[in-house]
């Protein structure tokens, strides 16, 4: 028998960047270089930064490349997605600042090939652990560092941010620059550890583990918002866990009431926002956000309907982001609402697309969580939900590790519930019948 050929150079490469240890390494490296974006910068500059971005969506592009016959494409990509995506480039036409609008159309573009990248090479599952092993290993080395800055040396890091606050039992930031995302990611840790626990995708000991530090980051982040949203993602499993064990005939009608106690729950919670705030001790911080918040609106009726442009994360020297620069030198950095910030970025437009987006993203990977038996497929709705409740004081679900999450949730939620591919399946049975 011959040996057979050698393999081209183009087909080894090609073998190479469509195999699966590849596309795990490489989705690894891209989330935890987006959750650790912040370090990065300090590290490296931004130079450095956005160098590893680069070489990061090179290699995406190719490993996507060398799959394309594997991956179905057809409606994977939601229609809201991509309306979110052009409304943000075409307000390019109507910015102020082209340059810093371009800026963050390409960074915004950079996290959503990211996202999509992950939701289209990995399986629900890969993605938790992938997500699971990177929280794990931030949280590990933020709380190392926060032990070491605050007892050891007693001395802060500041080129990473920390404060040494940990004897105090907090604040800390950890890796993560800000108390509330620390919050938000220690949140979605939680969720994805009981979700890798209950998967048994994982020895317990670790689990159990990795389950005890996300609760014990949450707790001395003291993020009032991610207190809020850990409470929310435990009842939203609460009900997830019921609506599981419904029949199918009454489970419509038990979503019906869910949906009906939403509403409720909304409305009471705007009644007593007051009461909710002092209770979670965020009157400081509030006061903050309320001026933050009042001089965004202010601006925002002057271009109500298109905004002032996407940009992103706001660059400190363009107006009229630098309008928002204390007397003291502190720069907000963003609307601190993300839901204010894309209107004030894109106007009442694109505002109501992102709602739509991230409303269809909720409701698609809600009703996956609510039919399919794996209870893996709880974790994107229960993500999103954190998200969600995040965007409220933080406008970090539009950048980085938020917009990537957020992305890789409504992609795959969208694969699996998209309406272009039932239409299309429809009609092919339609077509086979009258054949």
């Amino acid at each position: 028998m011959a040996p057979p050929a050698p393999l081209s150079a183009f087909e080894l490469a090609r073998t190479i960047l469509a195999s699966p240890r590849l596309s795990a390494a490489l989705t690894t490296t891209i989330v935890g270089a987006t959750l650790l974006s912040f370090t990065l910068r300090q590290l490296l500059g931004w130079a450095g930064f956005l160098a590893v971005l680069v070489g990061l969506v090179a290699l995406a592009g190719l490993s996507l490349a060398a799959q394309w016959r594997e991956i179905g494409w057809n409606g994977l990509l939601p229609i809201s997605l991509l309306g979110f995506l052009g409304w943000a480039a075409a307000s390019l036409f109507w910015s102020q600042h082209h340059w810093a609008t371009l800026g963050g159309l390409a960074y915004l573009a950079v996290f959503t090939i990211f996202g999509i990248y992950i939701a289209l090479v990995r399986d629900t599952i890969q993605i938790v652990r992938v997500f699971g092993d990177v929280i794990r290993f931030v949280l590990a080395v933020s709380l190392a560092l926060e032990i070491f800055a605050g007892i050891l040396i007693n001395q802060p890091i500041h080129t990473l941010g920390i404060t040494a606050n940990i004897a105090q039992l907090g604040p800390v930031t950890g890796l993560l620059n800000t108390t509330d995302q620390l919050g938000l990611v220690s949140v979605v840790g939680l969720v994805t550890f009981a979700t890798e626990l209950r998967t048994r995708s994982i020895q317990r000991g670790l689990g159990i583990g990795s389950v005890v530090l996300a609760g014990f980051m949450l707790a001395i982040a003291r993020a009032p918002l991610a207190y809020g949203a850990a409470i929310v993602v435990v009842i939203a499993a609460a009900i997830l866990y019921g609506l599981r064990r419904a029949s199918d005939s009454s489970r419509r009608f038990w979503q019906l009431g869910v949906l009906a106690l939403i509403l409720i729950v909304a409305i009471l919670a705007w009644r007593f926002r007051s009461a909710i705030v002092t209770a979670f001790n965020a009157t400081g911080a509030l006061t903050y956000r309320l001026n933050v918040w009042q001089g965004v609106w202010a601006l925002t009726q002057s271009r109500s309907l298109q905004g002032w442009g996407w940009v992103g994360a706001w660059p400190k020297d363009t107006f009229p982001f630098s309008t928002f620069t204390t007397t003291s030198g502190h720069f907000a950095g963003s609307a601190l609402n993300a839901y204010l910030d894309v209107w004030f970025q894109l106007g009442f437009v694109g505002f109501a697309i992102f709602v739509v987006f991230l409303g269809l993203a909720l409701v698609r990977s809600w009703l996956l969580a609510s039919r399919r038996r794996s209870v893996v497929f709880a974790w994107p709705s229960l993500v999103v939900i954190a998200l969600a409740i995040g965007a409220l004081a933080e406008s970090s679900l539009l950048v980085e590790f938020g917009w990537l999450t957020l992305v890789a949730c409504c992609v795959k939620a969208s694969r699996e519930l998209s309406w272009r591919r039932a239409l299309e399946s429809m009609t092919t049975r339609e077509n086979s019948d009258s054949v």
